[in-house]
This record gives C-alpha cells, structure tokens and sequence, in this order.
C-alpha cells in the first residue's frame, strides 16, 4: 500500500510540473523549442496591424523566395491600380516573353488578351509565371524596368536582406530575401485590402466556357484547410525548397507567418499551420484606441483659430499574452509645441505612447484632424489688440 500511494504521489507530482509548463508557454514570446520549426531553415511571425513580433528563428537568414518573390510583385500591381496607372478591367497582351515562361503558369500564348483582374487571379491563385511577367510589362513597359521598381520599394520599405533579378521567383543569381523581410513585405501588401479578394479563393477559371479553359487551383492548400487562412503565397524550386507566407485573422488579430525551406509540401503545410496555432492560442489582440479618432488638441500659431483637434493617424493596438490585465496600461500623450498656420489635414503634430508600467509597450502618431487655414492681417491684429487690452485691465 505504500508504494503504491508513493507512486500516486509521483504521478501527480510530474502532471503538476506539466500542467505548469504549459500554462507557462502560453504566456511567453515563443521558443525554438516550443515552436517545432525544426524542419525549416528559418520561420517568423507577425502581426499584421501593429508589425509586432511573435516568433523569429533565423530571420535574416538570406534565401531564394521562389514564387514568394510575387508577393512584391502583386504589392506593384496593387499599388498601380489604387493609383490609378491601370484599372482590373483593361486588358493586357501577352508577349512572346511573357507566353514562354516555364514552371508554374497559366498558358498564355503570344497574343493572348486578359484583363488585369484575369491575371491577378492568375498570380494569386496559381503563382502564374506568365500572368506576372505579363502584368509587370503592362505595367513598367519590360519586366527588367519593373524589376528595378520592386528593389526601390524594396529599399522604401527598409528590406536589407532582398534583391531582386525576376517577378516570377524562378532561379536566378543574386535572387534573394529573408523571413523577415517578406513579412514586412506582406505586411504592405495587405494594406490594400481587396489583394485577400484573390489570394482567398481556392479555386477558379480562367477563359471559362472555352475550349481553352483552365481550372486555378490555389497552390496555398492551407486556404481549405485551415480555419481563417486567406492568403499569401506559397513558393518552391530545387534550391530553395517548400516555402509558405501565409496570412489568417481570428478574433480582430491578424497574423502573418513565414516558413522557408521545409523538406516537403506536407511538412510546409504542417509547421505553418502549427506557427498560426500558437499565435493564436498565446496572443491577443488589443485595441487601444481607432484611426481617426479625436485624442486632444493642439496650439496654432497665426491660424485662424487657436486651437485644432489632433488624432490618431492609424489604428493604436497592441498583442500581448492571453490574459493580460489591460487596466494596468496608461497612455502617455505627447504634442508639438505648436502647428504653424497654414497647415493641412494630418500634419504630424506629436504621438501617443502606451505604457506597462515601465516599459512601452505601443506608440501611435497624432495628426492634425482638419486643414488650417492663416488668420488674416485685420484677426492677427483684433487679437493682438486685445491680449493688449486684457493686460491693461488686469492691471
């Protein structure tokens, strides 16, 4: 009878151990070790809207993307059309370049006319090496001119890891990026919020209804099997193996998970779909405080008023472990000493800092929240007459 109430002791001495550890990495940044990404050259994590950092492990180590690279090349594209440089309706002619790419593609032929809209979808879903090089001559008049595009926002975006020779990924000396900087490169894409629009869907067709049509399958399998997965972009060659950037949102929390050179699709699929669990089982989202809105106000000088509102220029949030008490965050506001008039809407005008206890925790810019116009020579003049006449009467 002793040993065995011995033993019983031990067992529930050894659950209790294990019943710790796991509550206590649910509530730190994440491991190599609790993180199995083991079979990866390098894996990183991050959230979306505040670029806060959940995982790293060889981050910067520098890597062939494969078909990642088109994650800068839809940010061009996506770019073009908010500017308006070109419209998803406007039709683009496949060259003879465009129509010879090898790997993966959606067949275009010389000649062949899509819309911009139809060859997105062709990039997005089925990582089309002919629909990019097609886009980015549309776009830059060559691909090479629209490559030198893509290593200028690369350096806009303060990539120092990246460069690149192609849209498309297909092997090429001196091609590279990293974990990290691909992260911050969806983190840009995703700003322009109708790319989740093509990267979401799992399958489609192209030249439907034709003796030419051709069924797109999204490459990204984590879109069907994943519950909240709608995008990025999977990539692989021989050289660079299995990669995946991928992207899901659950509960307001959006998260951007990066795995480069795992062994084999499944194994890809596998870790990535492990990095997004542990996100969202150990981290949450809060919102601090919503773009656009009123914080304070601020001083100016020569405006015709005295004062304008200042408010936030995006979203203020932060992620932090599950369970974290938010009533011990204070806010810190600080203004410019003054707004020279005239002034437009959203000029920087100071920042917002969230504290936990000693150590901040977010930052946010406060910006003007109307234009200001200069107060004219006669209300430049009533006003200094009467902080003139207010002195005389105090005394």
């Amino acid at each position: 009878m002793e040993k065995i109430g011995l033993n019983v002791k031990i067992i529930i001495t050894i659950l209790a151990v294990v019943i710790s550890l796991t509550i206590g990495a649910k509530i730190t940044t994440a491991t190599d070790e609790e993180v199995p990404a083991e079979g990866s050259v390098s894996a990183y994590i991050m959230e979306a809207d505040t670029g806060d950092v959940l995982y790293k492990k060889n981050e910067n180590e520098v890597l062939p993307p494969a078909s990642m690279t088109k994650i800068m090349t839809m940010l061009l594209v996506m770019e073009a059309i908010e500017e308006d440089a070109i419209s998803l309706q406007e039709e683009v002619t496949a060259s003879e370049k465009a129509a010879s790419m090898g790997g993966s593609q959606i067949f275009l032929e010389e000649g062949e006319q899509m819309t911009v809209d139809e060859l997105l979808k062709g990039v997005a879903i089925a990582s089309g090496n002919d629909a990019s090089v097609a886009l980015a001559e549309h776009i830059a008049g060559s691909e090479e001119k629209f490559v030198k595009q893509m290593n200028e926002k690369a350096k806009e975006l303060g990539l120092e890891h990246t460069k690149f020779q192609n849209t498309t990924g297909l092997p090429a000396e001196d091609h590279y990026t990293t974990a990290k900087d691909l992260a911050v490169m969806s983190q840009s894409l995703l700003k322009h919020e109708k790319i989740l629009e093509y990267t979401s869907v799992y399958e489609d067709y192209l030249r439907k209804g034709t003796d030419k049509e051709f069924w797109l399958v999204n490459t990204n399998r984590l879109v069907k099997h994943y519950d909240g997965v709608d995008g990025i972009k999977t990539g692989f060659t021989k050289e660079a193996k299995y990669n995946l950037t991928a992207t899901a949102k659950k509960n307001d929390m959006r998260v951007i998970t990066v795995l480069m050179g795992a062994e084999t699709p499944k194994e890809r699929n596998k870790q990535t779909a492990e990095l997004l669990d542990y996100s969202f089982q150990n981290f949450e989202y809060h919102l601090l405080g919503e773009k656009g809105t009123e914080i304070d106000e601020i001083a100016v000088e020569k405006g015709k008023q005295k004062k304008a509102g200042v408010m936030l220029e995006e979203n203020a949030a932060v992620v932090l472990p599950k369970g974290k008490n938010m009533e011990e965050v204070k806010e810190k506001i600080i203004l410019s000493e003054k707004i020279q008039a005239p002034a437009e809407q959203h000029t920087p005008a100071g920042k917002i800092e969230y504290y936990d206890g000693e150590k901040k925790i977010a930052e946010q810019s406060l910006v003007l929240t109307e234009d200001i116009d200069s107060a004219s020579w006669f209300g430049l003049f009533k006003r200094v007459m009467a902080a003139m006449t207010g002195g005389m009467s105090e005394k």
